[in-house]
């Protein structure tokens, strides 16, 4: 089924005119790598290098300025899994990070990282999927513009996840329904497998076009995680993703725009297991096996290196040049 009015155009347009990655600039920083010899025994440093540079446009590209933006929001559905306050639970998860005790909070402290939580209206659920659509047409296409936001923080390695899990049969159900071959189902509960069957069930014949199947099965993080990626990439900044929410961002993106995810990346193989990924993004960048938003910034760090190597490479290139 088509799209049902006017409010998703223009998320759509913009992913019809998006700005292609910069292959020249990632060119030309394997090329400095190879004069310097660094690119046969780094290991992936040399395709991160790249990857970044395609995704910013400069080359060689230092990160400086990358930044941890995790999204929080409550689900109706939460109350099957017995969730019996979805907006506490989570407030206390926020409250954590806002306070420095969680592990993401230390760790981006500690490695020079921002770190944004944005608090997606916690008190109000989204609906139950399992019976209803968990938003409205306009207001999932405000939250997409919500989450567009997440950029004005002005970083060159926006880093994106959520707050908690309660978004996960959300974005289990929404994988399955835009066929990506990334399901998870290794990584969910056979609870949270039934009820993504149920609202797949629930909202069957509705789920062809992606933005239909987001604003009936996302929820808010999953749309202001849309956003953010989305945003990302008109402003040249890349992106790293973490959790199944992300995932299930990327996969809606991905249906309107085959290319729309050569600016992002995967933070680490805690979540991607055996979930057929690979289908959607290339293999993780850390391989810790943290389920954890932390994730995000040890996949930062892992980035930050590989530019910081590849433009060494290309300063001593420019002086053999010189020399010559």
């Amino acid at each position: 089924m088509t799209a049902t009015g006017l409010p998703f155009d223009d998320i759509r347009n913009l992913l019809r005119e998006l700005p292609p990655v910069d292959e020249d600039a990632a060119g030309r920083v394997r090329a400095s790598l190879r004069t310097g010899g660094g690119e046969g025994r780094l290991g992936r440093l040399p395709d991160l290098a790249a990857w970044y540079s395609a995704a910013t446009g400069r080359a060689p590209g230092l990160v400086a300025r990358p930044s941890v933006a995790l999204f929080a929001g409550t689900h109706g559905v939460s109350a099957r899994l017995g969730i019996d306050r979805p907006a506490a639970s989570l407030l206390e998860l926020v409250e954590e990070i806002a306070s420095g005790a969680a592990p993401v909070s230390q760790l981006c402290g500690a490695n020079d990282l921002g770190l944004d939580v944005f608090d997606l209206a916690l008190e109000v659920p989204v609906g139950d999927i399992t019976i209803e659509a968990a938003l409205e047409e306009r207001d999932c296409a405000a939250t997409i513009a919500f989450g567009m936001e997440a950029v004005a923080s002005g970083a060159d390695l926006l880093c994106l996840g959520t707050v908690g899990a309660q978004a996960d049969v959300s974005a289990l159900a929404l994988l399955r329904a835009l066929r990506t071959g990334a399901d998870g189902a290794a990584e969910a509960a056979p609870e949270e497998t039934a009820l993504a069957e149920e609202a797949l069930a629930a909202h069957a014949g509705y789920l062809g076009e992606p933005l239909e199947a987001l604003r009936r099965l996302g929820g808010r993080e999953i749309s202001a995680l849309a956003g953010a990626i989305l945003a990302a990439r008109t402003q040249k900044v890349a992106v790293v993703l973490d959790g199944l929410p992300a995932l299930a961002a990327a996969a809606v993106l991905r249906g309107l725009n085959p290319a729309a995810l050569d600016h992002c990346l995967l933070a680490d193989s805690g979540f991607s297991n055996e979930g057929g990924f690979e289908a959607l993004l290339p293999p993780p960048v850390c391989h810790s096996g943290t389920r954890d938003p932390a994730g995000l910034v040890l996949a930062a760090g892992m980035i930050k290196s590989a530019c910081k190597v590849a433009s060494g490479a290309a300063e001593v290139a420019q002086r053999q040049t010189a020399a010559s």
